[in-house]
């Protein structure tokens, strides 16, 4: 049962948005548990860690299983996302930052990427549609 009203507005906000909304929302919780994960390492605080690492690990595990297989791009990105998630794994299991650091900067960067790709569809949907 979601009581506060911040949960309620977030289960809202997703239940809302569009799949490209939805897309950047992942990316976005997947790089603020990443850099919680690598503040836990930071203060010597494990469980901060683990727990934050294992859900950016859940959140990238989420991309890969939506990918559409028949489409050429989606090969590359899931062999990415497993890289990313082999990243997060090495991270959280030695408790050092780098590969938590390297993982952060694909996913920051495909994000850019996506929300860039984003606005320029939008952009031509409103010219052509």
């Amino acid at each position: 049962m979601i009581t506060s009203p911040y949960e309620k507005y977030r289960q809202s906000s997703v239940q809302t948005s569009t799949p490209e909304q939805l897309l950047i929302m992942l990316y976005d919780g997947a790089i603020r548990f990443i850099r919680a994960g690598i503040d836990g390492m930071n203060h010597q605080d494990l469980e901060k860690i683990n727990l934050n690492l294992g859900k950016a690990q859940t959140i990238v595990s989420e991309l890969m299983s939506t990918l559409d297989s028949s489409i050429e791009v989606s090969k590359g990105l899931s062999a990415l996302y497993e890289y990313v998630n082999h990243l997060l794994s090495q991270s959280n299991v030695k408790k050092v930052p780098e590969p938590a650091v390297e993982a952060l900067g694909y996913l920051t960067e495909l994000r850019e990427t996506w929300a860039e790709a984003i606005k320029v569809a939008g952009n031509q949907e409103r010219v052509h549609g």
